[in-house]
């Protein structure tokens, strides 16, 4: 039943002024998260960027609680998922020749789609994976953290605004007018793209990722291409040409296996838990101490009011598919309830890991639905793009829910913040996604390209064919294999797929990371454990600060270029 003190609390975090920062904010996150995850093959989580952005401009405008800051970064964060939903499955088909029949009007409708089943589905299955289950969400507990740790001021917003500047007039120096070179001590090494890649926010994205997971992404780089490319060429097992189509199937199929192994290993276990959770829920059963029971509303402040809002959105977006994209009733009805299972599987891995493959839940659906019913190769596309989206979504969504949930956010604040930021971030994702294939054509995307686009050229074999079909296989067993013993599989194949000059370049941000924090363990060895813990806090923040600075300015000069290129060629 309504709860009105319920509804205060959800509006005084949900504020005017959070939602025109959010909005604002997640239109630079969207369009940054596009174009790094065409350009890169890697979208790093912005949760914690998104939070400390938050809390810093809403205490420019006065007193701001950490309930409002985590609504606000919310909103801010929702589109980056859905961009990279997007970005990891549609660019398939224009490497497939299908470019014509992929304009805005479709990526809007996959990427509202997407939006509109994991908004749904996160309502769902809420209860079970935060409050039941109370699963880690290790990046939404890491954004709850920092904002507890965050005293944002004036040092923090020039660290911000000084690193996206510089960052985004380097770019502008490299990309428009020519005068610094975009690869740095390149070498003629035949089927290898050896070489720096400069670009700072490269650099940034090995920083931000770090550790042991760039150190398995640069081991996937020598085994391909030091590995099978030099050496099975050199000692005549195979031609370089050979040898590549051989790394582009290995990588394949490590990055699938792992999905696959995500799947086994963390979800099925916990299918009748999940069930049992979600089926809790949806009867209303049970209540919590701090009143976020099942019985509680994220949407209209009535349970069965949400549950026919839920079935209207459903039904609209099967009739959307259909009308928007063209494809079959009972193949857009199949995708729905796939779309649910998958998002369920998506919080999950995310709760556990930290990691959402949400191109691999795409391409398991798309393989799902091409075996039953007649779709055009274009359509499977279509699929795992809105399935991608979803799981994207959810991924974020449930991360943010875990940060309120340890700061004592309402989620009904949460779940509507995250509606205005999904639905804004799907348009902004859609129109960048444009722009980009307007700018630099569909010939711009695929390995060794313009955009790498790394997940989406593994859709794309999927769907057209596979190279070299035992180093898939041989790809697939290790995927699982290593992913079940705890390594990072999907690193690896991250690795082994894209050239070689971007995983040196993550390799030698990460590496940078190393040495600062070597550096800075020696400086403070000797001080007192408290003050030691808050320089360590302080330089962390400063780091992350500084580095999604870097990455987001050089992206979005990436996004500005791309559309005066545009406008340019119009008016021309």
């Amino acid at each position: 039943m309504d709860n009105p003190s319920g509804r205060a609390s959800w509006r005084g975090q949900l504020t005017a002024r959070g939602v025109v920062i959010g909005c604002i904010g997640c239109v630079v996150i969207t369009a940054s998260s596009a174009y790094t995850a065409l350009k890169l093959g890697a979208l790093p989580w912005p949760i914690v960027f998104a939070a400390i952005v938050s809390l810093f401009f809403l205490k420019l405008l006065g007193n701001a609680s950490l309930n409002e800051a985590n609504v606000t970064h919310t909103i801010m964060s929702a589109g980056a998922m859905v961009a990279g939903g997007l970005a990891f499955t549609i660019p398939g088909a224009w490497m497939l020749g299908y470019a014509d029949e992929v304009g805005f009007a479709q990526m809007l409708v996959v990427a509202l789609a997407g939006t509109g089943l994991g908004l749904v589905a996160t309502a769902i299955i809420h209860r079970h994976f935060i409050v039941d289950a109370n699963l880690e969400f290790p990046m939404g507990a890491s954004a709850a953290q920092t904002l507890r740790a965050t005293e944002a001021g004036g040092k923090t917003g020039r660290r911000l605004f000084a690193s996206m500047g510089l960052a985004g007039v380097y770019a502008v120096l490299r990309d428009a007018l020519g005068a610094v070179p975009s690869m740095l001590a390149a070498l003629p090494i035949p089927g290898v793209s050896f070489g720096i890649y400069n670009s700072p926010m490269m650099l940034s994205v090995g920083f931000l990722v770090g550790g042991v997971a760039v150190a398995w992404w640069f081991a996937g780089a020598l085994l391909a291409n030091f590995g099978i490319v030099v050496a099975g060429s050199a000692a005549g097992l195979w031609a370089v040409d050979a040898a590549q189509g051989i790394v582009k199937s290995l990588g394949m199929g490590l990055m699938m296996g792992a999905g696959l192994a995500v799947v086994a290993k963390d979800i099925v276990p916990q299918l009748a838990g999940i069930v049992r959770g979600v089926r809790g829920a949806s009867n209303g059963a049970g209540s919590d101490s701090d009143g976020a029971g099942a019985t509680e509303s994220l949407v209209t402040g009535n349970v069965r009011t949400d549950a026919g809002t839920f079935a209207v959105i459903v039904a609209a977006i099967v009739v959307l598919m259909c009308m928007g994209l063209g494809l079959p009733p009972v193949a857009s009805i199949v995708v729905v309830l796939l779309a649910f299972v998958t998002t369920a599987m998506s919080a999950q891995s995310c709760g556990q890991t930290g990691i959402d493959p949400m191109e691999i839940f795409g391409l398991i659906v798309l393989l799902l639905v091409s075996a039953f019913a007649q779709v055009r190769e274009m359509q499977l596309f279509f699929i795992a793009g809105v399935v991608a989206v979803a799981c994207g979504l959810a991924g974020d969504v449930m991360n943010d829910f875990k940060a309120g949930s340890i700061l004592g956010t309402d989620p009904r604040a949460q779940w509507l913040g995250q509606a205005i930021g999904g639905v804004l971030g799907a348009v902004v994702s859609a129109a960048v996604m444009m722009a980009l294939v307007e700018a630099y054509g569909p010939d711009a995307f695929g390995l060794g390209k313009e955009f790498v686009s790394a997940q989406a050229s593994v859709v794309a074999t999927m769907v057209s064919g596979i190279p070299s079909v035992p180093a898939f296989v041989i790809g697939l067993a290790a995927g699982i294999a290593l992913y079940w013993a705890g390594l990072p599989a999907m690193m690896l194949g991250l690795g082994v797929s894209l050239p070689f000059y971007m995983s040196f370049t993550a390799a030698l941000g990460a590496a940078l990371k190393w040495v600062i924090d070597r550096v800075r363990t020696a400086r403070t060895a000797n001080l007192p454990a408290d003050e030691r813990a808050t320089r360590d806090a302080d330089a962390q923040e400063a780091g992350v600060v500084i580095a999604s600075g870097v990455l987001g300015g050089e992206s979005i000069v990436g996004v500005i270029i791309a559309m005066v290129s545009v406008i340019a060629g119009l008016t021309a």
